[in-house]
């Protein structure tokens, strides 16, 4: 069996940390590491716009709303003047 290959951003690098406050990241690390047991690939780390959150909130989609159950702290927030 291989062993598996550190987690790299898309320039190659090593990945940084993206959220801390709260922590994010499938494994709470405050990066995008993913592993096989993240079966939703939770692999992107991104800025976005208050119009965003609400467009996906609108399609099923709430990218902010803590969901406990699932040790959800709601992933994301909008940068104001983005």
């Amino acid at each position: 069996m291989s062993e598996r290959q550190p987690d790299r951003n898309v320039l190659g690098g090593s990945l940084q940390p993206c959220g801390t406050d709260p922590l994010t990241g499938f494994y709470r690390d405050g990066c995008c590491s993913t592993g096989p047991e993240d079966l939703g690939r939770h692999t992107i780390c991104a800025v976005v716009t208050a119009e965003f959150l609400e467009h996906q909130r609108s399609i099923g989609n709430d990218l902010s709303t803590p969901v406990p159950e699932y040790r959800f702290p709601g992933c994301c927030r909008a940068i104001a003047g983005v």
